[in-house]
């Protein structure tokens, strides 16, 4: 079962992923990406991604993140503007979450300040 609930949905980790940050590469600046992204190596700069991202278990982010669905395995630094996250077991997130759907698993860190609201019905 897909973590964000509507069973007609595909889970995040199965979408197609139209831009990828790869293990070892580093980019310095802000990065704005259509649909589903997945990042492996390191940003240094804000994070809009129009659908999804995935942060990998060697990504790391120094920024602000907005997108609708994030799962994070790697470490984020900076605050995050969501509709649903999921911090995985290696995860590790400092900084202000803004959520309506929070799932973090045993092992997994966040130090901050989290908001939370319900979704629109």
């Amino acid at each position: 079962m897909a973590i964000f609930g509507k069973k007609d949905k595909v889970a995040l980790d199965l979408q197609a992923i139209s831009t990828l940050i790869s293990d070892g590469s580093i980019l310095d600046g802000n990065l704005k990406a259509p649909a589903f992204a997945r990042i492996d190596g390191q940003v240094n700069g804000n994070v809009n991604v129009d659908e999804g991202l995935i942060l990998g278990e060697k990504g790391l982010i120094v920024g602000n993140i907005v997108t609708k669905e994030i799962v994070v395995y790697g470490a984020v630094k900076g605050d995050i503007e969501v509709e649903s996250l999921e911090i995985k077991a290696t995860g590790k997130i400092t900084g202000e979450i803004k959520t309506q759907v929070l799932l973090v698993e045993t092992g997994g860190v966040y130090n901050g300040r989290l908001t939370m609201q319900q979704a629109d019905k």
